[in-house]
């Protein structure tokens, strides 16, 4: 295997890592207005998530800086082509930090309704126009011979990229639910469960509409085609979330996340090895695509950062274990009261 596409695999797992961990935190900041029933279970939402959601933002930090360090021309076309959509993320990422912290800075009802609204943008916003930009870039970007994009932000809002917004929302919204029962107890941790259950049918129903569009949309097959072992990845994904729901009906709440996991990853490299070796395809014409030969650095560079990876990947990954696991207790009423809470 040479040295671009180890980095093109590379590429999709921190994009699937940062899905799978930052992915609870956006679908509960989207439950937070449904299942937070009181001051109370509001906050014990927050704070399951309070020790952990910057530090899973970190793999965003990564993802993003191996797409600007090994595929830089790929970084430059993507910032320009999807400068509008990405710029809301960011906003809806920035407005999320802000309200964790502002909103217990005032004892005041009209100040914590306007943090919690945007809280709610801050999940509903990322976790759907990350999964429309994945879509579309799995369909296809209108980038001519020079990396300009001939669409537009509304462009991006076509019939497959709103339904990978939905795909991921959903898969996010799971994730979310679990999470929470994971962490809580009582009414709200009942609710979450149920929430769960019910959203499953929607992300089972969302996901074979993907899958199925997928093969019309996109050439995503092509590679899965040629190379049959490959529908094993598929077939995981499935298993997965599947056995999701297996769990929730258990109420084995860990597993279930897990399992929830699983399926995050196996969507995200669904797409990425239908991809390769297209990082990011012109549906203009397949000669303007940027692959990872044509789009990557120099493989001095590659060696380098292929080295520091080694090294430090499994420093933070130990790290956000280490960290998981001191903040795996239930959150309870009696852990408001510190004032590190939210």
């Amino acid at each position: 295997m040479d040295l671009q596409a180890i980095w093109f695999f590379l590429w999709g797992l921190l994009w699937a890592v940062f899905f799978m961990t930052d992915g609870f935190d956006f679908g509960i900041g989207v439950l937070y207005p449904f299942l937070g029933k009181s001051d109370t279970d509001k906050r014990l939402m927050i704070n399951s998530i309070g020790p952990l959601w910057d530090g899973n933002e970190v793999w965003l930090i990564t993802a993003g800086g191996v797409t600007f360090a090994a595929f830089p021309t790929v970084y430059a076309v993507m910032f320009s082509s999807m400068y509008s959509a990405l710029m809301l993320i960011l906003f809806a990422l920035i407005l999320r930090g802000v309200a964790f912290e502002f909103r217990r800075k005032v004892d005041n009802d009209t100040w914590k309704k306007i943090w919690d609204i945007c809280i709610f943008i801050g999940g509903l916003v990322p976790a759907v126009l990350f999964g429309v930009a994945f879509a579309n870039i799995f369909q296809g970007i209108p980038i001519d011979g020079n990396g300009v994009n001939q669409g537009n932000l509304f462009s991006l809002l076509n019939p497959y990229g709103l339904l990978g917004g939905v795909l991921f929302l959903l898969l996010f919204l799971v994730h979310g639910a679990l999470w929470i029962a994971i962490r809580t107890e009582g009414d709200l941790n009942e609710r979450a469960g149920l929430a769960a259950n019910k959203l499953w049918y929607w992300l089972a129903a969302a996901a074979v509409i993907f899958l199925v569009s997928s093969k019309f949309a996109t050439k995503l097959y092509d590679n899965y085609i040629a190379h049959p072992a490959l529908f094993l990845v598929i077939l995981i994904t499935v298993l997965a979330l599947f056995a999701t729901k297996f769990f929730i009906l258990k109420k084995t709440w860990l597993k279930a996340w897990f399992a929830s996991a699983l399926t995050i990853v196996g969507s995200t490299f669904f797409g990425v090895i239908g991809l390769y070796p297209n990082l990011f395809p012109s549906s203009l014409d397949p000669a303007f695509s940027l692959t990872a030969q044509n789009a990557s650095s120099s493989p001095l560079t590659l060696k380098i950062m292929l080295g520091v990876v080694v090294v430090f990947i499994p420093i933070v990954i130990g790290y956000q274990i280490w960290i998981y696991t001191i903040f795996s207790s239930k959150v309870t009423e009696e852990d408001l009261s510190y004032d590190e809470a939210y």
